[in-house]
């Protein structure tokens, strides 16, 4: 995955073989960033103009590079790992800003609501609405879990569980709207 930035073009790449610590990796890393305490499922390295400025791991379910893995936010980078969210500084010295345990089990994908600003994170099990600077405004939950397809409109996020049941929960507040 690419994502063109002031800073340069940014890519994340799955690195599912990577050990922290060690040199003999494929491909090595200025930094290393292991995030939450649900041991090593997932690891998604960070290049700057093709310079290796970070990787991150995390727990939970594993997790691929997607279109939805990453987001930039003005001169932060927002990844998906795992059952985190972790946020890092695209300034030198590249520092992990902050993260959140998104879910209990794996965090699918991260989107961007203009209204209120914030993530909303597509949760296996939980949706969860988080402020840029990774603060939880609101989690949902349904019967099921959440692997269908998720949709997020300007005021409502809207998701189907493993039955086809459909969800619409309020972007502001997390409210459900409807299950159908």
């Amino acid at each position: 995955m690419k994502i063109a930035t002031r800073q340069g073009v940014i890519t994340v790449i799955d690195e599912p073989t990577y050990t922290f610590d060690s040199a003999d990796n494929l491909r090595s890393y200025a930094r290393e960033f292991i995030v939450g305490d649900d041991g090593l499922s997932s690891v998604h390295g960070v290049m700057l103009n093709d310079t290796g400025i970070l990787v991150i791991g995390a727990g939970g379910g594993g997790t691929g590079v997607h279109a939805h893995c990453a987001r930039v936010i003005d001169d932060k980078l927002v990844l998906a790992v795992g059952n985190q969210v972790a946020c890092v500084s695209l300034i030198p010295p590249h520092d992990l800003v902050w993260s959140c345990k998104v879910d209990f089990a794996t965090c699918f994908g991260l989107y961007w609501a203009a209204r209120p600003r914030a993530l909303i994170s597509h949760g296996e099990l939980e949706i969860t609405c988080l402020s840029p600077e990774g603060d939880v405004i609101w989690k949902a939950m349904g019967a099921d879990i959440f692997t269908g397809r998720f949709q997020l409109a300007p005021d409502h996020v809207e998701v189907l569980d493993f039955y086809d049941t459909v969800y619409r929960f309020d972007v502001v507040t997390g409210e459900a709207l409807e299950c159908t």
